[in-house]
Formats: structure tokens, C-alpha cells, sequence
């Protein structure tokens, strides 16, 4: 086993500077490239795998991201639990750019459908409760010790970009959800078929279209950069009180997921 934590930097967060002796791991696997190298080693005694789902010089929109590469290469490595980091949009005046959620939910409003079991064997997993619920608690407790401002619920609104949203489509999202992004949910999905317990870091950089205020790629990156130091504080309080057993539904999401 060269990892039991994975990492996912997303817009903003592509230096694994936290992790010791870094070894660089490139995974050749039926579904093709990952995003990049895998950055593994060590933090607090933990063995720690990075990866920066964009590239590291992020180049490599959401729609061309090789999410099952990805996620199967994490699992190739040992990983049993991910935290991933997304920037996302705010469709609500009480979530502020530079908050912190903790999705509890989700709706996929992407086109593609995104599986490991498109043949052969049919597997239909339970999405009731997306998210590791045990890695959600330890990621509100952090913000919580660490006075970062989190809030513990939200759904996450997933679109397929790489464009941003229409004024009309921020204004029906807004109905449904509480963030909006366009990487979350296919690592999720993912990650709970390969049975790794996962999380979203969702930090807030725009108020999306909804608000009358235009988006831009600019502002993103500059509210994302003032996040990067808050991310990281969250990641060194949560990874050592990650719990080497797993008491949650995620280890045996496939038990009865075949047909």
C-alpha cells in the first residue's frame, strides 16, 4: 500500500507542500491517463496521496478530466478515504465568498452519465447520503476548532462547463441548490463504486450570475488564492484525526450493488 488518504487540489490548490518525502507515482490503468502525477508521501504519520485534478499548471478543463483515471488510481494505491478541494459558486446571499460548505447532497446536471460498470457486470450503488458522513464531521470540527466560518449542510449543483451559467439557469439552480461547481459530483459517484469514503472542501469564490454581478475567471482565482491558506489549515487539522477503521457506509457500498 502506498497511500490510505487521497487529496484532490482543485482550482487554487496544486502544491502538495505539506506532504514529506514525495515520491511522484504515474499510473497506467485501462482508463487511461490521470491528471497528473500522484504525489505521495507522508504527513503526521499518515501516508498521503495528492492530486491536482486540473494538471498542476491547470490545464485540463472540468468536461476533459479523466475522472475514472482519477479516481481508480487512488484506489490502486490503497487509498481508502479522499477529501477534495472545489471551488464553487454561491446561489445564496448567506454564503459568502471566502465560506467554507461541507456538501451533504447533491444533483448532477451533467450530461454524461460517469460509471465504472458501463459492461459486463450492472452495478446500480446507493447515493441516498453522497458523503462520507464520518469525513463530513471531521471536516466541520476542524473549521469549527480552527474558527474558519463553515457552513455544515448544502447541495451541490453540478453542471458540465466549461462554461459558466446563463443569468436563468443561476436563477432555477438557485431553487434546488446552495453551491453550484463542475467537478464534485463525478469523483463522488466514483469514488463510492470503488468503496472510498469522500468529501467536499467547497470553498465559496463567486456569487454566480444569479446576484447580477458577472463572473469571471479572474476574480475566481484571486478569492481562491485568499482560500488556499484556509484549505490548508483545515487538511493538517482533519488528516490525523482520520480514524484507521471505517464505521460508515461507504467500504461496502457494492455489497448489494449488482444486478
Amino acid at each position: 500500500m502506498d497511500a490510505e488518504i487521497g487529496i484532490i487540489g482543485g482550482t487554487g490548490v496544486y502544491n502538495p507542500e505539506m506532504i514529506k518525502d514525495l515520491r511522484k507515482i504515474k499510473i497506467d490503468y485501462p482508463y487511461g491517463e490521470s491528471s497528473d502525477f500522484y504525489h505521495v508521501g507522508e504527513f503526521k504519520n499518515r501516508k498521503i496521496a495528492f492530486l491536482p485534478r486540473h494538471g498542476k499548471n491547470h490545464t485540463i478543463p472540468p468536461h476533459e478530466i479523466n475522472f475514472r483515471a482519477n479516481i481508480s488510481g487512488f484506489k490502486e494505491l490503497g487509498v481508502k478515504r479522499i477529501l477534495a478541494c472545489c471551488a464553487t459558486g454561491s446561489l445564496h446571499e448567506k454564503l459568502k465568498s471566502g465560506d467554507i460548505v461541507v456538501p451533504d447532497q447533491f444533483i448532477d446536471w451533467r450530461k454524461k452519465g460517469v460509471t465504472f460498470y458501463n459492461t459486463g457486470n450492472v452495478a446500480h450503488v446507493s447515493l441516498a447520503d453522497p458523503f462520507c458522513p464520518e469525513l463530513r464531521q471531521l471536516l466541520i470540527e476542524s473549521c469549527e476548532s480552527l474558527g474558519i466560518k463553515c457552513h455544515k449542510k448544502g447541495t451541490y449543483i453540478c453542471v458540465e462547463g466549461p462554461r459558466f451559467s446563463t443569468r436563468a439557469e443561476s436563477k432555477m439552480f438557485r431553487t434546488f441548490g446552495d453551491v453550484i461547481g463542475m467537478t464534485g459530483i463525478p469523483e463522488s459517484i466514483l469514488a463510492r463504486e470503488k468503496e472510498i469514503c469522500f468529501a467536499i472542501i467547497a470553498t465559496i469564490t463567486d456569487f454566480d450570475v444569479w446576484a447580477e454581478v458577472p463572473v469571471s475567471t479572474e476574480e475566481i482565482i484571486k478569492v481562491m488564492k485568499e482560500n488556499t491558506e484556509k484549505v490548508r489549515e483545515i487538511l493538517e487539522n482533519t488528516i490525523p484525526k482520520i480514524p484507521k477503521e471505517r464505521n460508515c457506509v461507504c467500504k461496502n457500498a457494492l455489497k448489494n450493488a449488482f444486478v
